[in-house]
């Protein structure tokens, strides 16, 4: 079997040139790739004490529902602003180029709830830093972050420094 990195396509120069974009696609698209991510990301937290599992859309859904679905845990989408229908709570944080808003159903997480939050990827962390807040604000512990992907040459693992942080790829750079 391959390792999870070989299942990751690089491209160079893209979106600028420079940067090596790091699709996740791949990993999808290939069944023993998409097994391998879960059960890795999975294994990576299988010590962590949680009762819901939390995660943004779209990518943050794909790896966050199957981990959820095996270990007996509800999943709570983290949306962009305007698509969750019932009463809700956001937080708008910047991005490198403009802001960007995520929203929670008011009643997705219970005060004291252990939540790990699951994504493809954390680069700056400020998608992330943004999740946590939007749980800590409806009462909720967020015990652990794991993500298929760090970018770690853009230091988002700083930007959460106090939150414990698994990644099962890291690439050094950006």
């Amino acid at each position: 079997m391959k390792k999870l990195e070989e299942y990751v396509v690089s491209i160079p120069d893209f979106p600028e040139e420079g940067i090596i974009f790091r699709d996740v696609t791949s990993v999808l698209q290939d069944a023993e790739g998409l097994q391998l991510a879960i059960d890795t990301m999975q294994g990576m937290v299988k010590d962590l004490e949680y009762d819901v599992v939390a995660g943004p859309e779209s990518r943050g859904f794909i790896f966050g529902t199957p981990i959820a679905y095996n270990n007996k845990k509800p999943f709570v989408l983290i949306r962009k602003a305007g698509k969750l229908p019932r009463e809700t709570v956001s937080i708008s944080y910047d991005l490198e180029y403009g802001k960007a808003t995520i929203e929670m159903h008011k009643d997705s997480i219970k005060p004291g709830q252990k939540v790990l939050i699951v994504d493809d990827l954390i680069a700056t962390g400020g998608t992330t830093e943004a999740m946590i807040k939007l749980v800590e604000s409806l009462g909720g512990q967020v015990v652990g972050i794991v993500v298929l992907m760090e970018l770690a040459g853009l230091k988002g693992r700083e930007k959460i420094a106090g939150y414990r942080l698994d990644s099962a790829i890291c690439y050094p750079g950006k």
